[in-house]
């Protein structure tokens, strides 16, 4: 008899701290909306379901049973209505599909909704309602999810990702469609402990390369997975720290082969790694000034300014202009590049052609709280309907829209303006118009962690700056309001503590 594995994704990474909802359109237009067969496509995508769908197809035995495949850039957390049209499209499809054999569902497991503080366990449980308690089923989330309670008492199965830079979602993918395989085949009895902390860290310091605290931490998950046979996973989550709610923190996870003891031993000691390296995830950011003062004593560019407060992958609206506004108040006159999401000055100046010279005013019009606009004058250098194809990263081979989009230049400055928020791997935005990161000295990017890929080989240094935003590199600077505490770093902890423990076993088919 051959196993019918149901395959779907509803993934979204939210911020609790921009303004407004986001609807089916945002899913639409900065990522993909897939619906039945229509998941196939992503076969060829680097995503975790073109992980799921390698491993799956690679069986004779095996059906896929494609639902619904969503996902979404980082932005403003799930309108109540657009959760329920993608909750109903994947129950739905699962209902007219089954029966099935197993369930992988992929998930950023920090997102947001209305009114609704655990989305992803939410799911979890509507599908174990529908499929019973012996129907293995399979998460898939970034390691910046927030792992709750729920998730792991209606999943069989939960595998993170291993890297951050992100550039394994495909390899999450396959980890985990061979795990429910031994599950759903009767092969395989998985047992998780999931050990979960007070506290929230920034990402800026958590990088898997190098010899940083979070790579160190992964690297003793992974002499784990390696050295114990018993062991079929280990997942450490450092969470996306800028969603708001009761139920959140750091947390690490290990799945056994039915060893209930060995699986919270080891999830324990992964947590309380954590917890003793906290400090070292402190970042201090420099001012605009200083940055610029330091990157012009090195020879060449580009130099990284770093704006990770207005983080798109981090689900920053990206319009923010402060970083530009201080780069002309300070009269820097190397080539400079910059970007910034402004739909409303790109429909202003859309009609006009390039070489025209006007005064345009940019930038804090999605999320006016950060900011206001900068009047400037400028020339329009290009224009563009604003699609590209991701080169790697989570969406590597996928292709999506800035909308419109345009290249101002005001003295040696080149301001690439769009009219959506995307998520940045690499360079491939400024380059899509034309923009070579290597002849600038300075690039200003929106981004945490995938610069130290996307610019690896060309940039000769980096500075994070000191600017005002949703996603800033220490959550100290957010007003948190619903979050339990006590939590690292918002108030005084003691030396040591005990992760909080949540363990589950499947019960086999």
């Amino acid at each position: 008899m051959s196993l019918r594995i149901a395959v779907a994704q509803i993934s979204s990474e939210s911020n609790h701290f921009v303004t407004g909802l986001a609807g089916l359109d945002f899913f639409r237009t900065t990522g993909y909306l897939l619906e039945g067969p229509e998941l196939l496509e992503l076969g060829r995508s680097d995503t975790e379901v073109g992980g799921f769908l390698s491993i799956l197809q690679s069986e004779e035995q095996v059906e896929v049973v494609p639902l619904v495949a969503a996902r979404a850039n980082s932005g403003n957390p799930l309108s109540a209505e657009c959760y329920r049209s993608l909750k109903r499209l994947l129950l739905e499809g699962l209902r007219r599909n089954r029966p099935v054999h197993g369930i992988l569902l992929s998930c950023h497991g920090s997102m947001g909704v209305q009114d609704l503080d655990d989305p992803e366990g939410d799911l979890a449980g509507a599908l174990r309602d529908i499929v019973g308690p012996r129907v293995p089923l399979a998460l898939t989330l970034d390691l910046h999810g927030n792992l709750t309670r729920s998730m792991v008492q209606s999943a069989d199965i939960v595998v993170g990702y291993h890297t951050y830079p992100h550039r394994d979602a495909f390899q999450t993918g396959q980890h985990a469609a061979r795990l429910l395989l031994r599950a759903a085949g009767g092969q395989s009895r998985p047992t998780m402990a999931l050990a979960r902390l007070p506290l929230i860290l920034t990402s800026f310091n958590a990088s898997t390369e190098g010899d940083g605290p979070f790579a160190r931490l992964r690297r003793e998950a992974d002499r784990m997975e390696q050295t114990r046979p018993q062991v079929l996973s280990a997942s450490v989550f450092n969470l996306g720290a800028y969603i708001d709610v009761p139920e959140m923190g750091c947390s690490s996870l290990v799945i056994t082969e039915g060893d209930e003891a060995l699986a919270g031993e080891l999830a324990r000691r992964l947590a309380l790694q954590h917890w003793g390296e906290r400090e070292a995830y402190r970042v201090e950011p420099l001012t605009v000034a200083d940055a610029v003062e330091r990157g012009r004593r090195i020879q060449g560019g580009p130099i990284l300014l770093l704006d990770t407060a207005d983080t798109t992958g981090g689900g920053a609206a990206g319009d923010s202009i402060a970083l530009v506004r201080k780069l002309i108040e300070l009269g820097v006159e190397e080539p400079c590049l910059a970007m910034a999401v402004d739909p409303q000055a790109v429909g202003d100046c859309w009609h006009r052609e390039p070489g025209s010279r006007f005064q345009v005013e940019l930038g804090h019009r999605l999320d006016p709280q950060w900011g206001k606009p900068l009047a400037l004058g400028a020339v329009l250098r290009r224009k563009s309907e604003g699609r590209f194809r991701y080169r790697g990263g989570i969406l590597g081979g996928t292709e999506v829209s800035m909308g419109r989009s345009l290249v101002l230049q005001t003295g040696n400055l080149q301001l690439l303006v769009t009219s959506r928020p995307t998520y940045e791997w690499a360079d491939e935005q400024y380059r899509s118009l034309g923009l070579d990161p290597r002849q600038a000295k300075f690039v200003c990017v929106k981004n945490m962690m995938n610069f130290r890929v996307g610019y690896a080989g060309i940039m000769k240094a980096f500075f994070v700056v000191a600017v005002p935003g949703p996603t800033p590199a220490d959550m100290r600077m957010l007003p948190f309001r619903r979050i339990g505490r006590p939590v690292y770093p918002l108030d005084a902890m003691p030396e040591t503590v005990e992760p909080e423990m949540t363990v589950r076993r499947y019960p086999g088919r």
